[in-house]
């Protein structure tokens, strides 16, 4: 058995959702004079690839040390939509069951493709990040309710879409453009499609459920599009924890894990060695082209 890790590089750079503590490092001690080097670090939750819990959103749910591992590792489904959204779309379960299998009580990991504008990337575009992913409206939520999914995963800043969040009054240039992507997709405002009964849906309505998800998974996930694979979520075992930076794996045999090391030396490479596939970029702009057009 080997790992393929699906984990986004964690450093000083790395951009917390927005408004929240990014990493902050200090030495407290060196080599000389201390005999070793120790660091303090400050940080928020939500930063790098991380699990949002229960009580991020529930007051009465579990706190991370309350998720069991049979929970955190299990069979999912890996989804690759980055050839039906570009910016501000909206993504739905039709999309994710004619691409994968999904199986009641799976986790599912959504390749959005937009871990390629995160600050690993050659094409780095923090905003593209964070405030013009696609996202869900309710139908996905009634879905994953309905297939019991044990958790979601996202390779952007946000399992909700950005325009259902407070980042569409930071932003209102952004929003400006997706209100006009919408008026041309379902002849309505944003505000009307995200209306307050559905403000942040994939915590408010999710958590009390149980179906939390996590965010920014990135590394090598192009190796592992539209398929089923053993996926794990690697939190601290964190007593009061409402959210917690992870590590994400995924668990694939020895056969198969040379085979897609044979594809991963063909690809590009981030300047942290992680290998990508530059057509999903290529897909996101033509249809955001369109979107925009």
């Amino acid at each position: 058995m080997k790992l393929i890790d699906l984990t986004i590089p964690l450093g000083i750079a790395t951009p917390p959702w927005p408004t929240y503590e990014p990493l902050q490092v200090k030495y407290f001690k060196r080599l000389a004079p201390n005999g070793a080097n120790g660091q303090l670090l400050t940080h928020s939750n939500h930063l790098g690839t991380h699990l949002d819990g229960e009580i991020h959103f529930y007051t009465p749910g579990k706190d991370i040390a309350s998720l069991s591992m049979d929970f955190l590792v299990h069979e999912a489904a890996v989804v690759d939509l980055s050839d039906a959204c570009g910016d501000y779309d909206v993504y739905t379960s039709k999309m994710i069951e004619e691409r994968v299998e999904v199986k009641e009580g799976d986790i599912l990991v959504i390749h959005t493709g937009y871990h390629h504008f995160g600050w690993d990337m050659p094409t780095a575009d923090e905003v593209r990040y964070m405030v013009c992913h696609p996202g869900p409206d309710r139908e996905f939520i009634e879905w994953s309710k309905k297939k019991k999914l044990r958790w979601i995963a996202v390779d952007c800043g946000s399992a909700d879409h950005p325009m259902n969040t407070i980042i569409r009054n930071w932003m209102p240039r952004q929003a400006k453009l997706a209100d006009k992507v919408f008026r041309k997709k379902f002849g309505k405002p944003m505000e009307e499609v995200f209306d307050d009964s559905k403000y942040q849906q994939m915590h408010i309505d999710m958590f009390p459920d149980g179906i939390i998800h996590a965010e920014c998974f990135g590394g090598e996930i192009d190796l592992l599009l539209n398929r089923r694979v053993t996926v794990g979520f690697f939190p601290w075992r964190f007593v009061d924890g409402e959210s917690s930076i992870g590590r994400a794996v995924a668990f694939v045999d020895d056969d198969e894990y040379e085979k897609l090391m044979e594809k991963k030396a063909k690809m590009p490479k981030t300047r942290f060695g992680d290998a990508y596939d530059p057509v999903h970029v290529e897909r996101i702009n033509k249809l955001t082209a369109a979107n925009l057009a």
